[in-house]
């Protein structure tokens, strides 16, 4: 049987009978091929080239998305199909601080609505290209699947940073998470 959209999204369906996540982690289904499906930096899903414009379709097949080291997967009971993740499968729009300092707690919204708060569980990284020194910032936000802080959050999140222990970075959940060692920062005027 050769894949498809339709036939991912039917098992979906039914593997999301109850609240909550479907149980991947408890599947395993035969590798079926390779979709032509594909995830964006932007958080946009492609599907043989065409933007996915249904919102609740792309937040159910980030339901069944499972990632086994570099490669992402699309998985329901009775199939597993490759797909393609340009970067990270999800893109943070959005967090909400509480507390300050040590006490602070980030949490974060995705573009398929997930919600993760910021710490041991759920660690902020930032990998900083090694031409620009341009940083992406990324938040683990469920399994092993993280999502690409937007621009707009990094910002914001710039503006709640502190210094700790020669770097500079931002405290949630109890933990705190390097951006930049404090030395490299531009010294005020």
């Amino acid at each position: 049987m050769t894949p498809s959209a339709a036939s991912l999204a039917e098992g979906a369906k039914a593997a999301k009978k109850s609240r909550g996540l479907p149980p991947l982690e408890k599947w395993n289904p035969p590798f079926c091929g390779d979709l032509d499906m594909q995830i964006k930096r932007d958080g946009t899903w492609f599907y043989e080239g065409t933007p996915i414009g249904r919102p609740e379709m792309v937040k159910l097949f980030s339901t069944i998305l499972w990632r086994e080291g570099d490669d992402y997967f699309l998985v329901t009971p009775v199939e597993k199909v490759g797909i393609q993740v340009e970067d990270a499968p999800f893109v943070a729009i959005d967090f909400q601080a509480s507390g300050e300092g040590r006490e602070q707690v980030l949490e974060f919204v995705t573009n398929v609505d997930d919600r993760a708060s910021a710490g041991p569980e759920h660690p902020i990284r930032v990998v900083r290209d090694a031409e620009t020194g341009e940083p992406s910032p990324y938040v683990l936000v469920r399994r092993n699947l993280e999502a690409l802080i937007d621009r707009k959050s990094f910002y914001r999140l710039v503006e709640l940073g502190d210094h700790h222990e020669g770097w500079f970075g931002l405290w949630s959940g109890g933990e705190f998470f390097r951006i930049i060692p404090s030395e490299e920062l531009p010294k005020d005027s």
